[in-house]
C-alpha cells in the first residue's frame, strides 16, 4: 500500500513533532502493511514550508528510517492550499508533486467546496498537472456531490480519509460518498505518533470493500490507483 497523505516530515508544520514522532509513524505505517508514504507538508500562508528545502528534508528522514531498520519509504509531496495555487511557480509545482508524477494534492478552503476550487482544478490541468482532492468528507453541504462530479469531470479524482470510514460518528457520511462513486483513494492524514490519526489504512480497506462500487475495484483503489499516482502513470477512472 501506499500512503499519499501526510505529515510525517518533522519540525515543519503541524505534523511529527522531531525524528522521533516521524520514526513512530513510519513503525505504525510499516506494521500495517504501507510500504511507501507520501510527505505532503501544507503548503499554505499560515505554514512557513520552504519547497526548495523539501527534497533534502525527505531525504534526510528516509536516511534517518534505514539506520532505524524502518523499511518504509518516504516519498516527496505537499499539501496546496486552493488559495496557494496561483503562487507557485512551475518548478515549485513540480517540488510538491506527490511522488515522481504530476499530481498535486489539492486542499479545499474551509467551508463548502466552492467555484473557486474547481477553477484551481481547471489551472492546474492548463498547467500539465492533474488533483487529488484532500479529504472531502470537511466540507459537507447540500451541493457537495454536484460539486465533488465536476471536479472529477474535470479530472481530479477524490482522497478520502482512511480513519473517518472506522469512526462511528463520520462512517455513515463515508458509506454515502462511496456509493455515489466519488472515493478513489484512501490515505491517512496522519499528523504524529502521539494521538490522532494513525498511519493506517489496512482497516479502512476492509470496509471499503463491503460498499459498492469501490469493493468491485478495490486493487485499483488500493494499489493500482496510488502507485500510478506517485509514478505518473496513466490513470483513468474506472467506474462512474
Amino acid at each position: 500500500m501506499i500512503d499519499l497523505h501526510s505529515h510525517i516530515l518533522p519540525g515543519i508544520d503541524d505534523g511529527a513533532l522531531d525524528i522521533d514522532d516521524s520514526a513512530g509513524l513510519a513503525r505504525q505505517a510499516e506494521a500495517d502493511g504501507i510500504e511507501a508514504i507520501c510527505a505532503t507538508p501544507h503548503i499554505r500562508h499560515d505554514h512557513d514550508v520552504r519547497i526548495e528545502e523539501l527534497a533534502g528534508r525527505v531525504e534526510s528522514l528516509n536516511r534517518h528510517l534505514r539506520g532505524e531498520g524502518i523499511a518504509l519509504s518516504v516519498l516527496t509531496g505537499g499539501e496546496v492550499a486552493e488559495t496557494a495555487v496561483d503562487e507557485l511557480g512551475e518548478e515549485e509545482l513540480e517540488r510538491v508533486a506527490l511522488g515522481d508524477g504530476g499530481w498535486i494534492l489539492l486542499e479545499p478552503a474551509p467551508g463548502p467546496l466552492g467555484v473557486s476550487l474547481e477553477r484551481r482544478v481547471e489551472q492546474l490541468a492548463a498547467r500539465g498537472h492533474r488533483a487529488l482532492i484532500a479529504h472531502p468528507e470537511r466540507h459537507v453541504s447540500a451541493d457537495m456531490y454536484e460539486r465533488i462530479g465536476r471536479l472529477v469531470a474535470a479530472g481530479a479524482l477524490v482522497q478520502a480519509t482512511a480513519d473517518f470510514f472506522l469512526r462511528e460518528q463520520t462512517a455513515a457520511a463515508m458509506t454515502a460518498l462511496t456509493e455515489a462513486g466519488l472515493v478513489h483513494v484512501l490515505a491517512s492524514d496522519t499528523h504524529s505518533s502521539h494521538g490522532g490519526r494513525p498511519a493506517k489504512l489496512a482497516a479502512a480497506f476492509e470496509r471499503l470493500a463491503e460498499i459498492e462500487p469501490a469493493a468491485s475495484h478495490i486493487g485499483w483503489i488500493r494499489d493500482e490507483a496510488p502507485r500510478a499516482i506517485v509514478e505518473g502513470d496513466v490513470l483513468e477512472l474506472p467506474f462512474p
